[in-house]
């Protein structure tokens, strides 16, 4: 009991840590959806890993109509976790949170498989995701990162980076800039493809010239060994017998 009302102690001052509109306890815990939110999914996860799968669900939907944040009760959230404003905030059933993350609204933890198992991103300890972006896929994102506001996050983002765009790109790590993209330089798949089917195409009708070459020698040949036939074979009829002489036939 003593974890239990210390754990609420701490969601409630990291309200007061991260907001600075926030003015009284009684203001926070009744009306910050966030924190209502965070609540609900300890309770429900207290049942989802007894496998009291239904009740865990159902304080789940609940949360999520009366707050517009739907956390899945599979979810493992660490603690000190700030969900700012909150509505359209999703995160997935196998998704887990580190200590210290502070998320906005339109944030989405997803997934972007049907496959069973380990289908949500890792969060680490200490990470900001801006409102309205979306990181997708089984992957980590480092401690001590920032994801900006409407990114497309889909793959493994180092500790104390800094990720902006769609496609999320990192532009920032262990506080020093990275180098700008040259767009004029970018790679383009649809040019590599046709590329590729250019070079396959040249070497089809090198084939094929090779095979209509060896066809027109083969066809001049037999050509040569037909009227050679044919000569012998008059030669040899007007000889006294009558009769082909087998023996010249055979060395055509």
């Amino acid at each position: 009991m003593g974890r239990i009302r210390k754990l609420i102690q701490s969601d409630i001052q990291t309200v007061f840590e991260n907001d600075p509109a926030a003015r009284s306890k009684f203001e926070v815990v009744f009306t910050y959806s966030g924190l209502h939110a965070i609540w609900a999914h300890r309770v429900a996860h207290w049942f989802f890993r007894r496998r009291w799968f239904t009740i865990a669900r159902m304080i789940s939907q609940v949360s999520r109509f009366m707050t517009g944040i739907e956390i899945h009760p599979g979810a493992s959230i660490g603690e000190r976790l700030f969900i700012d404003h909150g509505m359209g905030v999703v995160i997935g059933e196998t998704c887990i949170i580190g200590d210290d993350v502070v998320i906005y609204q339109g944030v989405t933890l997803g997934g972007t498989g049907k496959e069973k198992g380990k289908r949500h991103p890792t969060i680490g300890d200490n990470v900001v995701i801006g409102s309205g972006a979306k990181v997708l896929g089984s992957f980590t994102v480092g401690d001590n990162s920032n994801i900006g506001a409407n990114s497309l996050v889909l793959r493994e983002v180092p500790s104390n980076c800094t990720v902006v765009g769609n496609p999320g790109r990192i532009v920032k790590q262990n506080g020093i800039k990275i180098d700008r993209l040259n767009h004029t330089q970018l790679p383009d798949p649809v040019i590599d493809m046709l590329r590729s089917m250019e070079d396959e195409i040249t070497g089809l009708k090198a084939e094929l010239e090779q095979m209509r070459q060896h066809i027109q020698v083969k066809s001049s040949g037999s050509s040569v060994n037909d009227v050679t036939y044919e000569r012998t074979m008059k030669e040899s009829m007007n000889n006294s017998t009558g009769q082909p002489d087998l023996k010249e036939v055979k060395q055509i």
